[in-house]
């Protein structure tokens, strides 16, 4: 997500006063349309229900009441109630809602029992770490009216009864509507020497398929943050989190399915990871799992298949791929293409934009590191043990693996190894030797004499934090071993 600066300001008026030429009429002096309302359009009454008749109600008095005396009494039921299920409401709100007295918080604070300032932040990395709060039961109604408030498309994603496999109370707003961030679909390529916008160092996203080579530059795909695209002949997209830094290579073809998936960026999140949505189903997914998480397609099973993918300089991508292709700066959007535009200041900043738990603290949240995804067998390396160029060893599951990289580009290559011995060559990045004779390292395969080929396993670049919130307990190679 991006430009989300104003984000608190712009949420607080629309949680108030929603749009003032739409709702001022309907909703005159009792406030706006209550999230929550199962109904969806039910204004407060001017008689509220006596606190407790129906917990829903209570919360959404107690919350945006513009009675004053109506949401103190609600609060205060609240808290004498001392039930933990309205605190995911309570978090949801204190993002942006006006506490100025302190009232909301302190309602918060004694129903978790947890002594948190008011940092909206914080609160909801307590609660990811509260798993085994469970929200009252009309709370995706509130949600879902909440976020409808921004963008009437949200309810296409969360609903009454919607199925999900990740908890709903820690779906956040990413300060974007639907398709806010576009996805580019098939859009034009040119070839390499009508690129004279790229420059040699700048990094670009490497897909070859079937011999189809192209380059998706990275200062174009952070404006997108999604490309679907037809490569030698199979659909792709490439799912890009800028948030988590990483760009996934998705086969979307699914078997048992017609048509391919087609992906678009819902404006969601969850751990400060996007949550895509399939134009078919509007289904919500998990980028880096590549697993849908809420609606139709829940519990389905499916998992997209990962492919490989590089980050390389534009230079050496070209170097290797004299025909590729490239894209165009006419992408159909009125974007600033300019390198660093997007996210340069989120790049170079140690911090995150958004709420996520680390707990595993080996590397920094934002250190880069290489992942394999080869179904079951999955690793992880820091972008760091590849410093100057290298070429490492290793052994994921049943399988010996050599990883040949450069931290300087970010471009790492996993392959099977078969048991031999790699070293990387001076004066040839493109090629290594193993027992003095020369392989090549190529998208599809290492290739050596005699026709000798060993395949490219698939992965890509990531931040550390995305790796341990979404595959923890996984291996990962965080100092080069002794």
């Amino acid at each position: 997500m991006f430009r989300v600066m104003r984000f608190a300001l712009l949420l607080a008026g629309l949680l108030l006063f929603g749009n003032v030429s739409e709702l001022g009429a309907q909703f005159p002096a009792q406030g706006p349309r209550l999230p929550g309302d199962t109904s969806g359009n039910a204004p407060l009454r001017r008689s509220p229900p006596q606190p407790g008749a129906n917990i829903a109600a209570t919360v959404r008095t107690a919350l945006f009441s513009r009675n004053w005396a109506d949401r103190d009494r609600a609060l205060r039921f609240l808290v004498k109630r001392n039930k933990k299920d309205v605190i995911p409401a309570l978090i949801t709100v204190l993002r942006a809602l006006p506490d100025s007295d302190g009232r909301l918080l302190d309602a918060l604070q004694r129903l978790a029992g947890a002594k948190i300032p008011q940092d909206w932040t914080a609160w909801m990395e307590w609660l990811e770490e509260h798993a085994e709060i469970r929200p009252y039961r009309e709370f995706a109604s509130f949600k879902a009216d909440l976020l409808a408030e921004i963008d009437i498309n949200f309810r296409g994603f969360l609903y009454p009864g919607v199925r999900h496999e990740i908890r709903l109370e820690e779906i956040v707003w990413g300060g974007v509507k639907k398709d806010g961030i576009p996805a580019l679909v098939n859009a034009k390529q040119i070839p390499a020497g009508e690129a004279t916008y790229l420059t040699d160092r700048e990094l670009v996203f490497g897909v070859s398929i079937n011999g189809d080579s192209r380059a998706y530059p990275l200062r174009i795909l952070d404006w997108h943050e999604m490309f679907n695209d037809v490569v030698g002949g199979v659909p792709v997209s490439l799912a890009y989190c800028t948030l988590c830094g990483s760009g996934i290579l998705f086969d979307t073809r699914v078997r048992g399915r017609r048509k391919p998936f087609v992906f678009g960026s819902s404006g969601l999140l969850y751990r400060s990871n996007k949550l895509m949505y399939d134009t078919q189903t509007k289904s919500l997914w998990n980028q880096f799992t590549g697993r849908p998480v809420v609606g139709k397609l829940t519990n389905s099973g499916i998992e997209l298949k990962v492919l490989p993918v590089v980050i390389a300089s534009w230079q050496d991508w070209l170097a290797a791929h004299p025909d590729t292709t490239t894209l165009s700066l006419n992408t159909g959007f009125d974007r600033d293409y300019r390198p660093g535009r997007a996210y340069g200041e989120y790049f170079a900043s140690p911090d995150l934009m958004f709420p996520v738990v680390v707990r595993d603290r080996r590397l920094a949240p934002k250190d880069r590191i290489f992942v394999l995804r080869d179904g079951a067998n999955e690793m992880a390396w820091a972008l760091s043990l590849f410093k100057g160029g290298a070429v490492i060893h290793d052994r994921v599951g049943p399988r010996d693996v050599v990883l040949i990289g450069n931290a300087q580009t970010e471009t790492v290559r996993a392959y099977e190894s078969g048991g031999r011995t790699f070293v990387a060559t001076e004066e040839d990045r493109s090629r290594v030797t193993s027992d003095g004779a020369r392989w090549t390292v190529t998208e599809a395969a290492l290739t050596g004499p005699g026709g000798k080929s060993l395949a490219r396993l698939p992965g890509h670049v990531a931040y550390w934090f995305a790796w341990q919130s979404y595959k923890a307990g996984k291996p990962a190679r965080t100092a080069a071993r002794k």
